[in-house]
């Protein structure tokens, strides 16, 4: 899971700089491996990416290089490939036209596709798919530009047949920027709508036109592709994004759709592919969306209280008499369903558990060993709020049960009288294929176990999951009239996918050889093993195991490989 966000200003001399870096900041919750901006300013490309975090990726002098009125951003959160700076995103290639990507999500016939690229001469550098769906973009806009020769070339038309051809050759759920330098910035999003993509305007500052409404929206969207720059653009994984930087929610992008913003500040927008269904990523309510989200029409927020209802109902019809004293949260996801599961229930609502901030969220945290021993570093107890009392723990989820099992057991040490556990989220049992990390039935908790084995497991008195119908009702109830779900990606519940996947085939046989724990740490740049068993080399001449994209010879006024990276073999000044 990653999180995207790419702008267009409608004033050539501002920059978007400053408001990628804020995005990519409260999409911080989508992706904690690497992050990474490029820019656009007069044709020249501007791109600086690197492991970390968001605040720790980006310095003074890396933003005062980001220059353009034209960007897009990245967080990364890796599923496929390996944890190499390298594949940190934006991913870049020169021709045609100088084309970056950023993408979320997982493509699942990598293989087929690096096959016929390679067959057609395209190098593929890296094991990420996100490069794969570059540089089939890139081949598809060259074939439109060779065809009817550059100088006639509607690149309008040529962009929306391009990604068309990209999504008829992809499988898999994915959402999608690339930036076409000179031309503009393209959002698409898989014709399943599997992971999300909104966009949204705001009246250029520099602009009064009474098209616009109080808010400075267009007062209709259609006035969008004559805007004629007098509208400021942005696309996001998620509407906070795009409510944080103060612009106007549009609408999301919607499955085999492609947005086009072109360099005139006009906004184009074309269904590329006849078959699509909308079935979103229900996990997206579950655990990764922010709360304050709008994905699809649906508030996140009163989604996990629905969630919080229907699992409280659940619990009383499966225990009548039920002796809980007191619902803690298990934070932060499941506080919200856990406060409208108290209220139904009549119980009182506490906070029992703190939270330690300044920690990665351990279910992204690579590797069991590295999760296991963070849980403690995580979360204290109020043991005031444990000591002789029945607990119901409330959690979003439980997939490998390596932290609820510390969590029922920090509660007993509290001095809990017994500890109930419940999950707004059904028995995880099945992979996921499409950019959540969930890479093996065999790491999965609920796989070939029932209820009472589950809890046994993590040492609870019982435990209760939520049905999945009741789950997908929560997303049915709050649709908007217009809007209606056919179906869902639940495969990781339901071992369903929508894409045709079936379980037991050779897709996941490799699945797991690639993703499980042990080969993580293996491909651990730094920190995993060779076949001797000593410390994983770098690859030679590398920035700190990063494989630059240019042969920038420049010196470096601060540490290191600290600069931005310019997409030319031009040498260039020192960062200011």
């Amino acid at each position: 899971m990653c999180g995207i966000i790419g702008l267009l200003l409608a004033n050539e001399k501002e920059h978007v700089n400053q408001m990628i870096f804020d995005g990519l900041t409260v999409l911080q919750h989508r992706g904690q491996d690497a992050a990474g901006m490029v820019t656009s300013e007069g044709g020249r490309l501007h791109l600086r990416k690197d492991n970390g975090l968001v605040k720790d990726v980006f310095h003074q002098h890396h933003m005062v290089e980001l220059r353009g009125h034209l960007g897009v951003g990245h967080c990364r959160y890796p599923t496929a490939g390996t944890s190499s700076c390298a594949e940190a995103q934006p991913l870049y290639t020169n021709y045609p036209y100088g084309i970056c990507v950023a993408h979320n999500g997982n493509l699942t016939n990598t293989e087929q596709i690096a096959k016929q690229l390679t067959e057609i001469g395209r190098h593929v550098n890296t094991d990420s798919d996100s490069e794969l769906l570059l540089n089939l973009f890139s081949e598809e806009l060259t074939r439109e530009t060779l065809a009817v020769g550059k100088d006639q070339l509607n690149m309008k038309e040529a962009i929306f047949s391009a990604v068309g051809s990209v999504m008829h050759k992809t499988e898999g759920g994915y959402a999608g920027l690339y930036l076409v330098n000179g031309f503009g910035l393209v959002g698409f999003r898989d014709p399943n709508g599997i992971r999300p993509l909104v966009f949204g305007c705001r009246r250029s500052p520099t602009v009064t036109d009474e098209t616009f409404d109080d808010e400075g929206i267009p007062r209709t969207p259609s006035h969008m592709d004559t805007a004629k720059r007098s509208l400021d653009y942005v696309i996001s994984s998620e509407s906070v994004a795009i409510d944080t930087l103060g612009f106007q929610l549009i609408r999301d992008v919607r499955p085999g759709e492609v947005i086009f913003m072109d360099m005139e500040g006009n906004c184009h927008s074309r269904m590329v592919h006849s078959k699509s269904v909308l079935s979103p990523c229900i996990f997206e309510y579950v655990y990764f969306a922010r709360p304050d989200s709008i994905m699809d029409g649906v508030s996140v927020y009163e989604s996990r209280l629905k969630m919080g209802e229907k699992l409280a109902k659940k619990i009383l019809r499966q225990y009548p008499d039920h002796d809980i004293d007191v619902v803690i949260p298990i934070p932060d996801t499941s506080r919200t369903s856990a406060l409208q599961a108290a209220y139904v229930l009549n119980r009182p609502f506490r906070e029992g558990f703190i939270k330690n901030r300044y920690i990665a969220r351990t279910f992204i945290m690579p590797g069991q060993a590295t999760r296991r021993k963070s849980v403690r570093l995580k979360l204290n107890t109020i043991k005031r709020e444990f000591l002789g009392k029945n607990v119901l723990l409330v959690d979003d989820s439980i997939v490998r049960g390596t932290t609820s099992n510390e969590i029922v057991q920090m509660a007993r040490d509290a001095g809990a009288n017994k500890v109930y556990f419940c999950s707004a989220a059904p028995p995880i049992r099945y992979p996921n294929i499409y950019g959540i990390d969930i890479p093996t039935r065999n790491e999965l908790i609920a796989y070939n176990r029932n209820e009472e084995e589950i809890a046994a497991k993590i040492g609870c008195d019982w435990v209760v999951y939520q049905d999945l119908n009741d789950l997908e009702n929560c997303l049915r109830e709050l649709a908007p009239k217009e809007r209606s779900f056919d179906r869902f990606d639940s495969s990781c519940f339901s071992g369903d996918y929508v894409t045709g996947q079936v379980i037991g085939d050779s897709y996941f046989e490799k699945l797991h050889d690639l993703r499980n724990d042990k080969a993580k740490e293996k491909r651990k740049i730094g920190s995993g093993s060779n076949e001797e068993g000593g410390p994983a080399k770098r690859p030679a001449q590398s920035n700190d195991g990063c494989e630059p994209v240019a042969n920038d010879k420049r010196v470096s006024s601060t540490i290191d490989g600290a600069a931005c990276e310019p997409l030319t073999n031009k040498p260039v000044g020192l960062a200011r």
